[in-house]
Order: structure tokens, then sequence, then C-alpha cells
């Protein structure tokens, strides 16, 4: 299928996933969705089937985080549990792992946070400082280090964290993931003070020397990057699902009240000055799409490397029109940008964050630069 046209079973499933969000709105229960989402399906539609999930792939569960963030209530937990750990642990898990937590993440009954943010590593993923280091009378591993900026530990069964191992040959630190349990002694967190309106809180974690059995490790030990941005690419596809989502929402409600809105005979929407920004808008988010449906195409293809390139512009194309979406929206709004009664004002800060997390759109224009343009590294 080219990934700029969507098939009968995607319109079908944009519509459903349309429909659930629609029930829910704005001021929806996180809880409550999440529970329904999982019944119909859709969390684990991305999850092989013969773990309880709908056999999908990433194209498939963008659809539902968009439609569910353009109806107002966006799951973010759907970015980290299916998405990023769902995708590690069915790529890479043991028939252990895959058993153990494939169909919980599936079915909504377990969750589970990706710890990768550090303090001092900031986008610089060779700078973590979260080690792992085996105990040699037990095989078990120890895991010391901190971690900032973790959505939903609080409400996660387990994290997955990416912690450096040390390379026997080479002595050098090389990135591994391991699946910390939340009740896990030495683990602690810490919720930081958000001015952000969300329905999952952040938190900062503590590793101090947390013990965990040899099988906590995903993977193979010496697979390194490939594991761990085989989480990253679907991130950035469903950060911009959830950007996108989110600027459909604010356009849609901005073209609503500019068609309502009547000042000097005519309503606002009739006048150039407020029409074009919106159709602006418009273009940009469906621009977006196109670029999120084609990352998503190639990941589930097995492109890794393609899908790399596409999910970082897609999510830069996704976070910019959000923004600027959003910001149109209240201004169209004037006033009534800012009340709780049209829910755009709360929208100024989360948009913004499409633009910072999981990587800033500078590190982008730096991938992009770098791996595509081929123009030397500043840094």
């Amino acid at each position: 299928m080219p990934p700029t046209l969507e098939s009968e079973e995607h319109k079908a499933l944009r519509a459903a996933v349309s429909a659930l969000g629609t029930r829910h709105g704005r001021t929806y229960d996180r809880e409550a969705l999440w529970s329904e989402a999982a019944k119909l399906g859709y969390l684990g539609v991305n999850l092989p089937e013969e773990y309880g999930g709908g056999g999908g792939g990433i194209a498939e569960l963008s659809i539902v985080l968009e439609e569910l963030g353009a109806a107002g209530c966006p799951l973010l937990m759907m970015v980290v549990s299916p998405a990023i750990c769902g995708t590690v642990i069915a790529r890479f898990g043991t028939e252990e792992q895959k058993r153990e937590w494939l169909p919980g993440l599936a079915d909504g009954t377990r969750t589970m946070a990706f710890g990768i943010t550090e303090p001092d590593a900031g986008s610089n993923s060779h700078r973590i400082t979260t080690t792992a280091r085996r105990d040699p009378d037990t095989g078990d591993w120890l895991l010391t280090g901190r971690k900032v900026f973790i959505s939903g530990v609080d409400i996660a069964d387990a994290t997955l964290i990416v912690g450096r191992t040390a390379d026997a040959r080479t002595g050098s630190l090389k990135p591994c993931l391991f699946i910390v349990p939340r009740d896990a002694e030495g683990f602690h967190r810490r919720q930081i003070d958000m001015e952000l309106a969300a329905a999952e809180k952040q938190f900062e974690l503590t590793l101090d020397d947390v013990r965990l059995p040899a099988d906590a490790l995903v993977g193979d030990e010496d697979a390194g990057l490939l594991q761990l941005f085989a989480g990253l690419n679907p991130e950035r596809v469903m950060t911009a699902a959830f950007a996108i989502g989110m600027g459909r929402y604010a356009l849609a409600r901005a073209v609503e009240y500019a068609r309502e809105r009547t000042v000097w005979k005519a309503p606002i929407g009739a006048h150039q000055a407020i029409a074009h920004p919106l159709a602006q808008a418009h273009i940009d988010l469906e621009l977006a799409r196109l670029m999120m449906q084609k990352a998503a195409y190639l990941y589930d293809a097995g492109d890794d490397v393609g899908a790399g390139e596409a999910a970082n512009m897609a999510k830069y194309a996704a976070g910019e029109a959000c923004v600027k979406a959003v910001d149109q929206a209240v201004h169209t709004l004037g006033g009534n940008g800012f009340t709780r009664e049209f829910g755009l004002a709360s929208l100024i800060t989360a948009a913004r964050v499409s633009r910072i997390a999981p990587v800033s759109r500078e590190m982008i224009l730096n991938y992009v630069s770098h791996q595509t343009l081929g123009l030397p590294k500043s840094y």
C-alpha cells in the first residue's frame, strides 16, 4: 500500500476510534477511556496476534492516537506502553517476556513506562550514566543511575530502563534495556511539579543498586542501538500522531467558532485574515500526516533506516503544525480562547511539548543535515 493512501480497513478504524473519542470528549476520564479502548482492541492493535494483539503495526496504532487526540482525549501512555515497550519486547524479548507482558499490554491490564532521559545527558544518549553490572556470585543485574521526565511511572507496572553495560571486548559502555518492576527495592520516584495540564504525571527516578534477575535484560546484550531505536522510531511516529490529533482538535474548535461568530453582520470566518491562517494550519497538519504515514509504512515494512529519517521528519513537521494550529485557534477565539468552556488555553503549553519531546526540533535538524544531506557535524 502506498504510504499516502489509506486502506478501507484503516478508514474504518479511524471512524470507529473517532466515535469512541467523541463519546468521551475533552473532559474524559483517562482510566475509563483506557479501559474501553483496550476492550475494543485499540491499545494492542500493533502487537502480535499470538500474544493477544491485533496483528497490525505502528500505522494502525498511530491512527488510534491521532483520532483520540482529534476528539480532545489523547492517551499519552499509548506512545510509551504499546508503541515503545510493546514493540521492543515483541521484536527482541524472550519468549517468556513476550508471554508475561504482551497480553497485558494489549488488553490494557498492564502498563509499562519508558526511562531513557537523564539530567546530564540531555539529547546525547551516548552520555547516559545509568549503568548495569553483573553480580559475579548470583548473575543478577545491579542498576544504578537517575532518569528525569519519565511519564506515568506511578500507574505503570514496570519501567523499561535504558542503561549501559561494559563491553568486555572494548571496555566501552553499550546501551541495554531492562524491565524494572515498580516495587523493586532501590527504585525510587519523585513527581516533578509541572505546569503542564496532562492526565499523566512526570517523574524523576533514582535507581540505587536495583537488583534484577538475569532475565530482566530484554533481548541481546550485544544488540545495543538496534534494540533501542526499535523503540525510538515508533515513539517519534506516535508523538507526531499525538501532535496532529491535538492540532486537529484545536483547528476544529476554531473553524466552528469562525463559522458562527458574527461581527459587523458577517461570520468572522468570511474574512481572509481569519480564514487564510486556518486554511494554512489545515494544510500543514495534512502534510505532517502524510510524512507520519510514510514513516509508519516504512517502519512496519521493516525499513528501520528509512523509517528513522521519516519518523524524525514527521515528528518535526507535526510539532510545528500543532503549535501553529493551536496558536491560531486561540487567536481566532480571542478572549474566549482562554476560557475553560472552549478548552484551548491548556493546549498552548501542551502543543509545545511536541516540539521538545522526545527529541527537540534542533536535534532533528541536526539529524537531517548530517544523515540526509551529508553535512559535517558542528559538535
